[in-house]
């Protein structure tokens, strides 16, 4: 597991595009401002001791040596320590639609990121939980198995789109098959949570007797609707980048709507609650308040208890690049000018 103790810091690195700008402008001012005295190939004749793709190199060599204090700054840290932890908790598998309907902004900023940040929040309440990660459009894929790691969590939150599943739709019932498969406990027991965001535009029957499957079971399903009654449009992007929406094949614009009944309906066959979203923030409290109630089972799950800093092999390859940058002229050195095998390999 790798992770860094102060990613903030990682901002920094947006410096070197202001660097790599500014050194650019200053090779087009000093070129300009050399042109005054004639053409360049006359120019480089008198001045044979310049040797430009050194200034370049000397450049290079300090943008890697930032790079590199940048990252120690940050702290990165390597998981060096597994433990096995017994702590009672919940088995929580989140089940995310990423079909082209989440794309829909009547949720802000859409109805797809405003479920991540949901999902983070809910995160950041957990303390002795397992929690996995399934996404699903028309198929379902595990994105994350259970576990108790939530800094993982997030990170494979952060790259969930509607790319993340290569067949487009909106099958409910994969996600909720898909779920059955992902908990460990054993059959019956009631500390497993399926929950299931989406807008309800499920494109394939039979997900109620699915839920109700899944109920038997002991998988509590809860359900939670992105978007609003009245819809609407899919954004999409248009010629030039522009952005449109998506359209039928009569060209009028298509509006997705949340389908309430449905999502209520397989809320009520699972044994949970339906709640439609009006914000990210508030969304999942009735939804966690119902979790943090349940009987909660004893659960072993391995973490990460210790961690190794690795910011000083950073700090010394920083420290090499600018002793490298430091000895290395810009004008080729008068003490090897008579040594033809320095000149060829200099130049």
């Amino acid at each position: 597991m790798f992770k860094f103790g102060h990613p903030e810091v990682l901002y920094g690195l947006l410096a070197v595009v202001l660097f790599a700008g500014l050194f650019v402008l200053n090779i087009f001012l000093r070129k300009k401002a050399l042109n005054k005295f004639g053409q360049s190939s006359l120019v480089q004749l008198l001045m044979p001791d310049v040797a430009r793709w050194r200034k370049n190199l000397k450049f290079i060599l300090l943008m890697l040596a930032y790079i590199s204090v940048v990252i120690a700054l940050s702290d990165p840290m390597v998981g060096s320590k597994l433990d096995n932890v017994k702590r009672k908790g919940v088995e929580l598998v989140i089940a995310l639609d990423v079909s082209n309907s989440m794309l829909a902004e009547d949720v802000y900023p859409s109805r797809l990121e405003a479920s991540k940040m949901a999902i983070e929040k809910l995160v950041d309440k957990l303390s002795n939980d397992k929690i996995g990660l399934i996404v699903f459009a028309g198929d379902a894929f595990t994105q994350l198995p259970l576990t108790a790691d939530y800094v993982s969590a997030k990170m494979f939150l952060e790259g969930i789109s509607t790319q993340s599943v290569p067949i487009q739709g909106t099958d409910i019932g994969k996600a909720i098959e898909t779920g059955m498969k992902s908990f460990s406990s054993i059959e019956g027991e009631k500390n497993k949570v399926l929950v299931i965001i989406s807008d309800g535009e499920n494109h394939e029957e039979g997900v109620n007797e699915l839920a109700a499957e899944a109920a038997k079971k002991g998988i509590i399903i809860h359900t939670i609707g992105m978007g609003q009654p009245q819809g609407a449009p899919i954004p999409v992007s248009g010629k030039f980048g522009k952005q449109d929406f998506k359209t039928d094949k009569q060209g009028a614009i298509i509006i997705t709507k949340t389908n309430d009944a449905l999502l209520g309906q397989i809320a009520a066959a699972g044994g949970g609650v339906y709640v439609r979203a009006t914000n990210s923030l508030t969304v999942l409290n009735e939804i966690f308040d119902k979790i943090d109630k349940m009987n909660k089972k004893e659960i072993e799950s391995q973490i990460f208890s210790d961690y190794e800093h690795q910011y000083q092999y950073f700090i010394a390859f920083s420290i090499l690049l600018l002793l490298a940058e430091f000895l290395l002229l810009e004008r080729k050195s008068k003490r090897f000018k008579n040594f033809n095998f320095f000149n060829k390999v200099a130049s």
